[in-house]
């Protein structure tokens, strides 16, 4: 028995869309898959983001508070200036590769190499903001003491201002010896020992009456909550057990351990969408340089690799108000 096959069309196919359906070539229809399926992939990650901040509302660092320094301004509180800043060269990015196309659509090789240029330019100052970012992220800048329980103890002084490790701790002469495996436990070990012993920052803080400790804790009205000076003291002899300064995928200085983790993923996997489509950019760059979509008459390949870095760009919006907004 034959199957029957309904033919369609005033030429007889079954499919009448041509080869283009939508309009849309093989190679843009391709791009818009891969686009789909990665945004797909980063909701996934914000949605678990967003269920973790949930979980530990209580305690979740104050971005503001994490996130504010300034290149060249050292110990100039800026909070989210810098980060707004990086924001915004990306978003410029994404114009001049907007502008890039439109050119490559009127076949001007000129305006598309100088566009594209801009664009490449903007891609590599935000990875070199980011990687920037990281650093201070990952070193800290106050440094802060953890409890047994993992909770979070920072210092501040009767004014509510932050005060570092190094303004409270006084020096000892005892040495202190890194932990290794022949020295410990085998399957432990600490890359490198904290600038302050715990024992050097709880006499730094006895002596000074005019410190106080700050919990990770918030209270109704979204501050960290503040201790008496009498709690301070009596929580940080008899709760603390280590120094902990910056940020690791073990514990940081900002409070619970996930948002680390999180920052350090998301904002990896985002970076390196953006390396991507830098290398992307830098090959179709010089591809328009050496006339090869000049020849070809189209300059499709600038729109699809325009269509990622659109991308890019978006999703960085959705991370930069997850992280550094909400």
């Amino acid at each position: 028995m034959e199957a029957t096959v309904v033919r369609t069309g005033t030429e007889g196919k079954t499919w009448g869309g041509g080869n283009e359906p939508l309009k849309a070539s093989y190679g843009k229809m391709m791009m818009w898959f891969f686009i789909v399926s990665d945004a797909l992939t980063f909701s996934g990650f914000l949605a678990a983001y967003g269920f973790s901040r949930f979980k530990f509302i209580d305690s979740w660092p104050i971005a503001d508070e994490v996130f504010n320094h300034f290149p060249f301004l050292h110990g100039v509180d800026a909070p989210m200036y810098y980060v707004a800043l990086m924001t915004f060269i990306l978003i410029f990015s994404s114009v001049t590769m907007v502008l890039a196309v439109d050119a490559g659509h009127q076949l001007k090789k000129g305006k598309v190499t100088f566009y594209m240029f801009l664009t490449i330019i903007g891609g590599l100052i935000f990875l070199g903001s980011q990687a920037w970012e990281w650093k201070n992220f990952i070193s800290g800048t106050y440094g802060a003491v953890y409890t047994e329980g993992g909770n979070i103890l920072q210092f501040i002084d009767t004014e509510g201002e932050r005060v570092s490790l190094e303004e409270i701790a006084v020096p000892s002469e005892s040495v202190r010896v890194e932990h290794q495996a022949r020295n410990g436990v085998w399957f432990e070990s600490e890359k490198s020992l904290p600038s302050y012993a715990l024992e050097e920052v709880i006499a730094g803080f006895a002596a000074n009456p005019n410190l106080l400790i700050k919990t990770e804790m918030l209270s109704e009205d979204g501050e960290k909550i503040i201790l008496s000076r009498e709690a301070s003291l009596a929580k940080l002899t008899a709760d603390a057990e280590g120094v902990i300064e910056g940020a690791n995928l073990t514990r940081n200085e900002y409070g619970p351990p996930l948002f680390a983790d999180f920052f350090f993923f998301i904002t990896g996997f985002h970076g390196f969408h953006v390396l991507s489509g830098v290398i992307i950019n830098i090959i179709i760059f010089f591809n328009v340089i050496l006339g090869t979509y000049e020849r070809r008459k189209n300059y499709e390949m600038v729109e699809k690799v325009g269509l990622y870095w659109h991308f890019v760009d978006l999703v960085w919006v959705f991370v930069f108000t997850f992280f550094y907004l909400v």
